[in-house]
């Protein structure tokens, strides 16, 4: 994949539109600094960070496997009330991904040795047939019956994919967990291979309008609480399209302004005064 240019206040700010933009995490972004930025004087002058960033050829094994451990862990937590349910999903995710993992090896030994496999086009259809074929089998493991609707979306190289189904809040998990446990897989396995990357934006039961919704509606009340003790207020730590979220609703804010601190997957938005 080639390099792609992003800008932002800062460097930090220019690699989270990167993480978005490409759909990916900040463990699979390799980027360069063009320019660091500044604020200029008084505000005057200022001048954006400018970076150079793509994804990762590949993503290492240990890191599928890593990402998969932790969304076992949060989704056990999150269906106290329903252990059995939960644990048949993530063992369906995880057999799922066993097969992934073998083909991730080869792929790894392939590039350990120079030895790159012949890229294969991929169209829309093509993209289609394998992402629910993928599913279909995630699915299968687990024992859901999932209706899978594949759809090209507005922005470019990217595809809609929307899950219907009985008890969906197994797919979702806390925060979003399971259900971004499963776009990742499903964007490693579609685009291991092709000459074309092709970004996949999971949804089902409209969970991200909701969780956006919901977290500007945080953005905002943290703010006012923000004004009216005077004091910094610091969020849970987030994910960066979640980060960002919050960033972009408070960004005509007079009187408060975002920043984010701290490393992955600790780092998280503080709301000052300005």
């Amino acid at each position: 994949m080639e390099f792609m240019e992003f800008s932002g206040k800062t460097v930090d700010d220019a690699i989270t539109e990167a993480l978005v933009s490409l759909g990916i995490t900040s463990d699979q972004v390799e980027y360069e600094v063009i320019e660091k930025g500044g604020s200029g004087f008084l505000g005057f002058n200022a001048k954006p960070a400018k970076i150079r960033a793509r994804k990762k050829v590949d993503t290492p094994v240990e890191e599928v496997a890593e990402a998969v451990s932790e969304v076992k862990a949060e989704t056990t937590e999150e269906a106290a009330g329903s252990e059995a349910k939960a644990e048949k999903a993530i063992g369906g995710i995880l057999g799922a991904a066993a097969g992934l993992a073998g083909a991730a090896s080869e792929a790894v030994a392939e590039v350990s040795s120079e030895v790159k496999a012949a890229k294969e086009p991929m169209d829309v259809k093509a993209a289609e047939a394998k992402i629910k074929e993928f599913l279909s089998q995630v699915f299968g493991a687990m024992n859901m019956n999932v209706e899978i609707i594949v759809k090209e979306a507005e922005e470019k190289d990217m595809l809609d994919v929307e899950l219907k189904g009985d008890d969906m809040g197994v797919l979702i998990g806390k925060r979003g967990q399971t259900l971004d446990a499963l776009q990742y897989l499903t964007n490693l396995t579609l685009n291991k291979h092709s000459d074309r990357y092709i970004r996949v934006k999971m949804d089902t039961e409209n969970y991200r309008e909701r969780r956006k919704a919901t977290l500007e509606n945080l953005a905002k009340n943290l703010a006012s609480k923000a004004k009216r003790t005077g004091k910094d207020v610091e969020l849970e730590p987030m994910n960066p399209y979640e980060r960002r979220i919050i960033h972009y609703a408070l960004q005509g804010d007079k009187a408060v302004e975002t920043h984010s601190v701290g490393e992955e997957p600790y780092r998280h938005v503080v709301i000052t005064l300005k």
